[in-house]
């Protein structure tokens, strides 16, 4: 997956966050993910430390609120967004073309498997096809579509894992899931399900 921030981009990013108004680090966490339409969601361990090296620089201050500590701009955070008014035009660009990327990418992804899935399903039944004429001379129909059975389960389940591999690499990376593309994927189901139930009705 390609990454959402450039080096040093997500510091900036963070400091106009906070120039629009105070927040705590899971707000932050919650703004980044909305403004990424959902495809990107830092962790905590990416967040605090560019917060700590964020107020070590005079940038933004912290206070304790109850049980959160809520980060504010100083003056010199502020005038850091105001002179990186243009970089930051620019991330706001990189980061929607970023987007557009990502969720290319997983949609990709459920293409290619739901298509592999898809030729694994047709070679059985060619196959099927195929082996009838011996199967009902010399085979117990049943144990034929046993074998066919298992087969078609192994598709199921090798395409089951391999979007499920994609899916949680991308997570792992930081990234969060758009609800285009779970609706792309959830009607890529439904699709090949239907698939299913045309060859069975033969």
């Amino acid at each position: 997956m390609s990454p959402v921030f450039s080096h040093g981009d997500l510091r900036l990013y963070l400091l106009s966050l906070l120039d629009e108004a105070p927040r705590h680090g899971y707000d932050l966490m919650q703004a980044l993910s909305e403004r990424t339409g959902g495809t990107y969601t830092p962790s905590a361990g990416t967040i605090y430390p560019r917060l700590a090296k964020l107020e070590e620089e005079g940038l933004v201050t912290k206070t304790v609120d109850g049980r959160k500590t809520v980060y504010e701009i100083t003056d010199a955070g502020r005038a850091e967004v105001a002179a990186r008014a243009g970089d930051l035009e620019g991330i706001e660009a990189g980061l929607a073309d970023s987007v557009r990327l990502i969720a290319d990418e997983v949609r990709g992804s459920v293409r290619e498997a739901m298509k592999s899935l898809r030729a694994d399903l047709a070679a059985a039944a060619r196959e099927e096809r195929h082996d009838a004429p011996r199967a009902s001379r010399d085979d117990d129909p049943r144990t034929l579509s046993r074998e066919q059975l298992q087969r078609a389960d192994a598709a199921v389940n090798d395409f089951r894992a391999r979007v499920r591999s994609d899916l949680r690499t991308h997570v792992a990376r930081g990234g969060a899931l758009a609800a285009s593309v779970v609706d792309d994927l959830a009607t890529a189901l439904d699709n090949a399900a239907k698939d299913i139930t045309r060859a069975l009705r033969g």
